[in-house]
C-alpha cells in the first residue's frame, strides 16, 4: 500500500514491486528484532545508571527515542508488504511514520548536544558554565522533545483527506494542501537539523582529537592504547552518522520535491522513491548501532551492564588511566560520549 502516485501527466505511477513488498519488509524485520532487543536491554541498564553527568542524560534520551522508533517498525512492515487492511495503512501514514521520523531527529539532535558537551569539557576544560549541569541538560532535553513534538503534530492532524477511494494512495495523497506544505517545510527543517549537527560533530571531534594528541605529546607518555581507543570512539560516532544518515539526507529533499511537484516524470519518481526507501533502511538500522556505541563509549553503562549480567569487567588501561592524576582529562577523551 501507499506505493502509487500520479505523475505530471495524470497517469498512475506504481512503485509496488517485489523489492518494496518483500525485500524491504524483511530488512525491517531483522532491524526490528535486533533493535528492540538491544534497546530494551539498553533502557533497562540505563535505569540503574545515575544521571550524574549531562552526557549520560543525553544518552538516556537517545535510548528512549530509539526504543520508540523500534516500536513503529511492525506497522511499516505490514503496510509495505501489502498484507495489512487499509485502516492500518492509514494509521502508518497518520501516526507511526510521524513518530518514527520525530524520534530519529530527536536522536540526531541529542548526539549533537553530546558532541557540544564533550567539546567544552575536553577542549575548553577551564570553561565553566551552567550549560554543563545535569539540571540544565534535563531542561534542554524536555525542550527538544517538546519542540519536535509540536513540529510533528500537524503532520498527524493534517493527514485528513481520507476516503475509501484513496486508501491505497501514498501518504502525501492523504494530506490536505496545507498538510502537503507543512510536510515539505518540516522535511526541509529536519534535513537542515541533520546537516548542521553533522557539520558541528565534525568540527567538535576534530578539535577533540587535536587536543588529546597535543595533551599526550606534552606529557610525553606512552599512550598508544589510549590514543587508539580515543580514535576508535570518534571514528565509531562519525561512521554511524555517515553510513546511517548521510545517504538518506542526500536524497530526502529531491524525493520530497517529487511528491509535492508535478515536474517529475514517473521514472524519476520511482528512482527517487527506491533511493529513499533503501537509504531509510540504513537510517532505521541506527537503532541497532546506538546500543553498541553505549557499550564501547560509555564506561558507566558498560560497568552497570556487566554488574547486572553478573560478569566481571576486566581491568584495562582505560580504567587504570581514569584513576591517574589526570583522570578527568583522559577519561573524557577515552569515553568520548
Amino acid at each position: 500500500m501507499f506505493n502509487s502516485s500520479t505523475d505530471s501527466s495524470g497517469h498512475n505511477c506504481s512503485h509496488s514491486t517485489a523489492v518494496t513488498t518483500t525485500v524491504i519488509p524483511l530488512l525491517y524485520c531483522f532491524i526490528f528484532l535486533a533493535g528492540l532487543s538491544l534497546n530494551a536491554l539498553a533502557a533497562w541498564v540505563f535505569l540503574y545508571v545515575s544521571s550524574t553527568k549531562s552526557f549520560i542524560v543525553y544518552l538516556k534520551n537517545i535510548a528512549v527515542a530509539d526504543l520508540l522508533m523500534s516500536l513503529t517498525f511492525p506497522f511499516k512492515i505490514l503496510a509495505d508488504s501489502e498484507i495489512a487492511p487499509p485502516e492500518l495503512n492509514l494509521f502508518v501514514c497518520r501516526y507511526s511514520a510521524v513518530v518514527f521520523y520525530m524520534n530519529m531527529y530527536i536522536g540526531i539532535t541529542f548526539f549533537g548536544l553530546i558532541g557540544f558537551d564533550r567539546y567544552y569539557k575536553i577542549v575548553k576544560p577551564l570553561f565553566t558554565s551552567f550549560v554543563h549541569t545535569v539540571n540544565y541538560s534535563k531542561v534542554v532535553s524536555a525542550i527538544i522533545w517538546l519542540l519536535l513534538m509540536i513540529m510533528s503534530f500537524p503532520n498527524m492532524i493534517l493527514t485528513n483527506e481520507i476516503t475509501k477511494d484513496n486508501y491505497s494512495r501514498k501518504c502525501i495523497g492523504l494530506k490536505s494542501e496545507l498538510g502537503r506544505q507543512w510536510h515539505k517545510a518540516t522535511t526541509y527543517i529536519c534535513t537542515g537539523i541533520f546537516w548542521v549537527v553533522f557539520f558541528l560533530l565534525t568540527v567538535f571531534y576534530t578539535s577533540i582529537s587535536k587536543k588529546i594528541y597535543n595533551s599526550y605529546k606534552k606529557f610525553r607518555r606512552s599512550s598508544d592504547v589510549a590514543k587508539r581507543k580515543t580514535s576508535r570512539n570518534i571514528f565509531t560516532i562519525m561512521f554511524v552518522f555517515v553510513v546511517c544518515f548521510v545517504p538518506y539526507h542526500l536524497c530526502r529533499t529531491p524525493y520530497t520535491l517529487s511528491q509535492t511537484s508535478s515536474q517529475f516524470t514517473c521514472q524519476s519518481q520511482k528512482s527517487l522513491y527506491y533511493a529513499k526507501e533503501f537509504t531509510l533502511v540504513l537510517s532505521a538500522a541506527n537503532v541497532c548501532l546506538d546500543p553498541i556505541i553505549y557499550f564501547f563509549l560509555c564506561l558507566p553503562f558498560r560497568e552497570k551492564l556487566y554488574q547486572k549480567l553478573h560478569l566481571k569487567l576486566k581491568a584495562s588501561s582505560e580504567v587504570e588511566i581514569s584513576k591517574s592524576r589526570r583522570s578527568n582529562m583522559l577519561r573524557e577523551s577515552i569515553n568520548i560520549v
